[in-house]
């Protein structure tokens, strides 16, 4: 009867958890100082899913700053592209966390400066997943209510974040879906739904107007002497036709197209490397003679924010430590993700980033790798230069400042140009990935953003 009575109780606690718990099938919210046999340079942690929508759950991981205390400084959201890269495995471990992929501490680490907030993000990226294919997000305005969702959830976890300065930074992809979340988290804040103390948002090398991205590719390759006449010629008749297909609406026509002038570049350039021209890749013949155009699309757009080393730890060590469930595997969904977002890849979001720019208080930023292809810097001042924004022809009589870090104060690491509520930094020796290619850069232009140090 004892035995039968303890089962019982067993039962009823298990329900109890079942019925008022968030989580679906996933790990509770957690918190994490230093664990014995981790380096001493990592700091205190919080991680946890939200479910988002029935059969989505998402996940975040907090690394609070080392500058004590930690509510003294701004909290800084970061975002991936992909679309199905993995803010807590490729930007934590690869870009501005506070350990590289072997565990070594980063001498620039954002959480030197600032609280730092990873979200896989759209679920399905990274560790979030989706138990039913429905789940799946589509376009940047689903991205964007699940992101508001999750975010809403994190502030009523932890409330001392509401009142400390939010920022919004983002690269690739993640600066569109940023775009769209900036727009939705101000209107629930101005709503009275949300209590945040957002001050702004930053794009880094950002898919908002892939358009003119596509149609400067030819003229930067030649420029950079990447490609030949015959090689221009290529190239720029593709993106042609790219845009062709954009401005009649047919936008999944518009991707494909978009991938077939990619295909152009790599016969044209022996395989630069869309992320740094100053690289060349080895190909992948066998991907390339037996995928389809959006095989190849995924391949070098997805595959780019995962390696072995980095797949090895986030499968191994780090799934163990954060509790993940043992049916999730880290970037196992992130295929899916990209392929839903097709019909979406190629629409714009420049009138959000117009929009906000004009009609809030929000500081708007862009910055740009200069090595950078698939998101070129004249691409992206292209597209500025279609803001309507009234503070436009002021921003451009405006001459830009070189700007110097601490670690080479004669080498110039960036040049920014700012007017009223609205910033562009050039970084200088970066790629698309800045903070990787360029961290005292990248660093030095995150204290200047929220102006914790150096302006």
């Amino acid at each position: 009867m004892r035995s039968l009575t303890s089962l019982l109780l067993v039962i009823l606690s298990l329900l109890l958890v079942l019925s008022t718990t968030h989580v679906n099938a996933a790990p509770h919210w957690r918190n994490e100082t230093k664990t014995s046999g981790r380096p001493a340079q990592e700091p205190k942690q919080d991680w946890g899913y939200v479910v988002v929508r029935p059969n989505a759950n998402m996940f975040w991981w907090l690394y609070y700053s080392t500058q004590q205390p930690s509510d003294s400084v701004p909290l800084v959201l970061w975002l991936q592209g992909g679309p199905g890269g993995s803010s807590t495995g490729f930007g934590n471990f690869e870009e501005i966390g506070p350990l590289d992929v072997n565990q070594n501490p980063r001498d620039t680490t954002w959480v030197s400066v600032a609280n730092v907030l990873f979200i896989d993000n759209p679920v399905g990226a990274g560790y979030s997943y989706v138990t039913a294919d429905s789940a799946y997000t589509t376009n940047v305005s689903q991205i964007a209510d699940d992101l508001l969702t999750c975010i809403t959830a994190f502030f009523k976890k932890l409330p001392q974040f509401e009142t400390i300065p939010f920022y919004i930074f983002s690269e690739s992809y993640g600066g569109k879906m940023t775009a769209a979340f900036s727009q939705k988290l101000l209107q629930a804040i101005e709503a009275g739904k949300v209590k945040s103390n957002f001050k702004g948002f930053a794009m880094g090398d950002s898919w908002i107007s892939p358009v003119d991205s596509v149609m400067t590719w030819a003229p930067y390759l030649r420029s950079t002497s990447l490609l030949d006449v015959n090689g221009y010629a290529a190239v720029q008749s593709l993106a042609e036709k790219t845009k062709a297909a954009f401005d009649q609406g047919h936008y999944t026509e518009s991707t494909t197209l978009w991938g077939e002038t990619e295909d152009a570049i790599e016969v044209n350039t022996d395989n630069v490397n869309f992320y740094n021209i100053l690289q060349h890749n080895v190909p992948d013949e066998k991907m390339i003679k037996t995928a389809s155009v959006f095989e190849r699309l995924r391949h070098r757009h997805l595959d780019v924010y995962s390696n072995d080393a980095l797949s090895e730890l986030m499968n191994g060590p780090i799934k163990k430590k954060l509790g993940i469930p043992s049916s999730v595997t880290w970037g196992g969904q992130s295929g899916e993700v990209f392929e839903k977002q097709s019909e979406d890849f190629m629409k714009p979001v420049i009138d959000i980033v117009d929009n906000l720019i004009t009609n809030s208080s929000l500081h708007v930023i862009v910055y740009n790798g200069q090595l950078d292809l698939i998101v070129d810097t004249p691409g992206t001042e292209i597209w500025v230069q279609k803001l309507t924004w009234p503070g436009l022809a002021h921003f451009n009589k405006t001459s830009w400042s070189p700007e110097y870090t601490t670690a080479h104060p004669t080498d110039t690491a960036l040049f920014v140009k700012s007017y009223d509520n609205f910033a562009f930094f050039w970084i200088l020796k970066a790629g698309h990935m800045v903070p990787a290619d360029a961290g005292d850069a990248a660093l030095l232009m995150l204290e200047m953003v929220i102006g914790s140090g150096k302006n």
